[in-house]
Formats: structure tokens, sequence, C-alpha cells
């Protein structure tokens, strides 16, 4: 680390000639014992580390390096004057400092590959897998930290240059070749439109924001609201046409233009941008859509059968395949029958006996489903009843000769009490089925 003396003179002196160095003073010398008093002040500068450390000593002129051309300057002149303390702190500093900041020089046995082009590093030496091992996170951090360090310092020896206060190295084109995760853009395709304008050689003019309006007189914005307000001013009055209907209102008939023009071009950008993601798309009408409903494909059906030269009457069918509906709809030569005239006497007539249908409708009884749901609220009335009687004494308690197992709590000889011992009707599913 560069150490920098400065000396400050108690005693007399005057300055050399004026091309030697500032701090170069000569010294009279009117015999061989002067001595002289001096301040020196060791200022060690390392990085951002600043020691500074005063001595007083004296130096006299028998010394070999006293005298009227002894310098002090790096150290030289009588070092051994100098205290010990002084260079122990400047040592003491230094080591300081670099365990502080580590070197810009990195020793590796083998060099590392470059490419500067890509500011690529390649480290081909062999890992140490006992530290690795021992303090992962700590060797990977020192590894990637010293390679870095050298590849900025290859960045460093290029050639560089200052452009705008600040500096700037051209980089060499790469030579390794790194493979790409996606692949290469394609080129935008071109619309309808400008795929037009380069066969005809049609060029973008710039506009102006503004025109010049011959009614109004002044400049017009061309968008904007400040353009729909001169809008207004300019067709306060619309003439109406020679063949226009008087009560048709021109303002709407404006507008509802305007807006056809508007989805048009809206509809040819879609258009543009189908043909560009390879999407087919018909001349005329609109695109069908992904997944058809079931009234839909009903109706693709019905007109496929009938699409025949015999239109659909001797066209086989499937073996569950349904009747097609509303066929004669899709028949040009299926003539539409027209309902008879209904006197008003037979219209009334017809009224009322539907009316009479309506009202002395009687409804049909099912005397076996009447007959089920009896029984079934007996036996449910029945169920709830035993369900809320206390138990009796003696019951719930477990003899010990009992055995676990099918049947088990029940006395002897008796019979399943499904339906109370009463026989079951025909079409009757209620109780419990006998085995």
């Amino acid at each position: 680390m560069p150490i920098q003396y400065s000396i400050e003179i108690t005693g007399e002196a005057r300055p050399l000639s004026p091309t030697k160095q500032p701090h170069d003073y000569e010294f009279p010398t009117p015999s061989n014992e002067f001595t002289f008093s001096l301040q020196v002040e060791l200022v060690a500068r390392l990085a951002c580390l600043t020691l500074t450390s005063y001595s007083h000593f004296e130096v006299k002129s028998g010394c070999k390096d006293s005298g009227p051309d002894s310098h002090f300057e790096g150290g030289a002149g009588c070092k051994d004057s100098v205290p010990n303390s002084h260079f122990e702190v400047l040592e003491k500093a230094e080591k300081d400092a670099e365990e502080k900041y580590k070197s810009i020089h990195v020793e590796k046995h083998l060099e590392l590959e470059y490419d500067l082009g890509t500011l690529l590093a390649i480290d081909i030496n062999d890992l140490d897998l006992k530290t690795l091992s021992s303090n992962q996170d700590k060797y990977l951090k020192d590894l990637a930290r010293d390679n870095a360090q050298l590849l900025i310092n290859k960045i460093w020896e290029l050639p560089s240059e200052r452009i705008d206060e600040a500096i700037v190295v051209k980089l060499p084109p790469p030579s390794f070749i790194l493979p790409r995760e996606n692949p290469v853009p394609k080129p935008k395709p071109i619309s309808k439109w400008q795929k037009y304008a380069q066969e005809k050689g049609i060029t973008k003019k710039r506009k102006s924001k503004v025109t010049w309006d011959e009614v109004l007189k002044k400049w017009v914005p061309n968008y904007g609201y400040k353009r729909a307000e001169a809008e207004k001013q300019k067709d306060w009055l619309i003439e109406l046409p020679g063949n226009a209907d008087p009560l048709e209102d021109q303002y709407a008939k404006k507008m509802d233009i305007k807006k056809e023009k508007v989805a048009k071009n809206e509809f040819q950008r879609l258009k543009n941008l189908a043909v560009s993601k390879n999407i087919k798309v018909p001349r005329v009408g609109i695109t069908t859509a992904e997944k058809l409903s079931s009234e839909q494909l009903g109706k693709a059906l019905t007109v496929a059968k009938v699409s025949t030269a015999s239109l659909g009457k001797f066209q086989a069918k499937l073996p569950k395949e349904k009747t097609a509906k509303k066929v004669g709809a899709l028949l040009p030569t299926v003539k539409k029958r027209k309902q008879p005239y209904v006197t008003p006497e037979q219209e009334k007539k017809g009224n009322i006996k539907i009316l009479d249908n309506i009202l002395n409708k009687k409804p049909k009884l099912d005397v076996e489903k009447a007959v089920n749901r009896e029984i079934f609220r007996e036996q449910q009335q029945r169920s709830e009843e035993k369900s809320n009687q206390p138990p009796r004494k003696g019951r719930g308690k477990k003899r010990s000769g009992d055995k676990k197992g099918k049947g088990s709590g029940k006395r002897p000889g008796t019979k399943p009490r499904g339906g109370m011992g009463a026989r079951r009707k025909p079409g009757q599913t209620t109780g419990r089925k006998r085995r």
C-alpha cells in the first residue's frame, strides 16, 4: 500500500531549486554537530481507511542520510530513527484491510476459458469436494466471486474509451454459441391493405393533427372532443335530399352510417388477425362455432336428410334413428295447409266444449296405490308409538349365558313381525320379506 510522508520542520529551512519536489529541503549545516527537530506525519491510505500518526525525533547532520542533500521521501532518510510503533500500526491496518477487502488477483491452477462477447467464463478446475461438503454455501460464494473477478479483470484488459463521462468497453464478437430457449420469432404477416399498398407503391403520408375547415373558417383537429364539437357546429343544419322521407331523422341516419363504417373496419381487422393466425375464414358471413348445441345439430341433421334428389323420401334410416321434425318447412314443394273458415257460432261451441272438459274433468283414482299409502301410514304411526313407550323393567340387561350371533336377544320360536301376521295383498311391497 502507498505510504505518504509529510514533513513539518520546526527549525529554519529553505526550499531547493524549483526543479526539485516541494517536500525536499536543504538545511544550513555550520558544523557536523548541528541538529534540528522534525515532526513526521505518517498517513497510510488503505482503501477507505486512513491512519495518521505523529512523531517527534531529531536528525543529526552527522547521520549518513542527513546533510544538505538528504531527502525524506518514500521512507528514505534516517529510517532507524523512526519509532517501530508507527510501522506496526501501518502493517496492522494494511493486514486488516486485506482481510476485509479481497484482492483483485486470483490464482487458479488452470486458466479459465473466456468468451467476452457473451460475458461468459468457464471454470475447468476441479472442485474441492472436502470443503464443498463441509461448508457448501461459503465455498460456492467464494468460487463465484473469484470467477467474476477474473472475468472483470479480462474486461478491463480490452481497449476502452470515454463517452459522455462514462468509460465504455467495446466487446469482441461472441465465439460461444448459446442455444435459444424459444424458436426464432417469425416476421409479422402483413395485412391485406399493406400487401395492396406494396403492390401499388402507395406510401404512408404523415397526416397533420389539424385541418382547415372552409365552413367554420378555422383549424379543426382531426380527432378528439373538439372534433365532435366542430361537427355539431358545422352540421347545425342538414339539407334534406330530394328522394328522402321528410319524417326521417337525418342526424340519426348519419350516426348509423358512421357506426356501420366503424363495425366494418373492426370486422376487417379481426379477419386480418385470423389470417395471421392461420385460421380459415369464410369469404361471406361469419365463422362457425367450434361446438354446436343439440338444437343446432338437430337442425343440421334435418337439412341433411332433405338435401337429397328425392328430398329425403328414399333416404335410409338407422336402427334407432328418430323421425325428422319440421321437414315440411324446408321442402319447397310442400304447401302449407290453411285453416278452414270458422263461423262465430262454431268458434263459440268449440270454446264451450274445451271449458267443460277442463271443469268437469274427473281425477283418475288408483285404488291399489291409495291402499298401500294407508297401510304405510298406519305402520309408521305404530312404530312411532312403540318408540315413545318407556322401556319395561328387566329389559336391556344382558344375560351371562346369552350367545352372540344371528337372532340373539329374541325369544325362541318367534317369527318376524314385518306385517303383524297379516297377509300381503297383491302389489304390496311394505313389510319385511320372508325367507
